[in-house]
């Protein structure tokens, strides 16, 4: 039977109420633990949406990426979507998720040329955050939208994306969809 016996149910419902909360905080805590002191996890320890992926290069010029996406932007007649973020921010890695779900993805490769720039710990690119009018005061990560031309046609400023685990992703296809060209 799905979700455990009548019985066991009956006596997860008789328990206090904290006492599951805790349970599930102590087998976490041994669960981190156990994974912080091996010294190898294998590759496959994770579900490809669960995997922390190298989403922003810290190696790359922002800036001739932005000029490029501008270029290519224009021959494509797209928009510049530019996404400020850093691979050690969670809620950067489920905004990339969802840029890589359909129909998001479709619509980037549609309507969008995007750019991630690096933040690094919020000390690189911070001039070309601060060059579009995004103020990451409030967070990571922070997205702008550009013509081809390289004028802002949107500009996060209170930090909407943010706290991507309490965004419903059909946030992030409307969001696409508006600002698409």
């Amino acid at each position: 039977m799905r979700g455990g016996s009548p019985a066991m149910i009956r006596k997860l419902r008789t328990r206090k109420p904290g006492s599951l909360i805790l349970c599930l905080s102590a087998f976490a805590a041994a669960t981190l633990l156990t994974a912080c002191n091996s010294s190898e996890v294998p590759e496959t320890s994770a579900p490809e949406a669960f995997r922390v992926h190298q989403i922003y290069n810290p190696n790359a010029d922002a800036t001739a990426e932005i000029h490029q996406a501008l270029v290519e932007a224009a021959q494509q007649h797209k928009r510049v979507l530019l996404d400020f973020g850093g691979n050690w921010c969670g809620d950067c890695q489920i905004l990339d998720y969802y840029f890589h779900q359909q129909p998001n993805q479709a619509l980037i490769a549609q309507d969008y040329v995007l750019v991630d720039v690096d933040v690094g710990q919020m000390d690189r690119n911070m001039n070309i955050a601060a060059q579009y009018g995004l103020p990451l005061k409030h967070g990571v990560p922070a997205l702008a939208v550009l013509d081809a031309k390289g004028e802002v046609i949107f500009g996060q400023t209170d930090g909407q994306f943010s706290a991507m685990g309490r965004v419903d992703p059909a946030l992030v296809t409307q969001f696409l969809e508006r600002w698409k060209g």
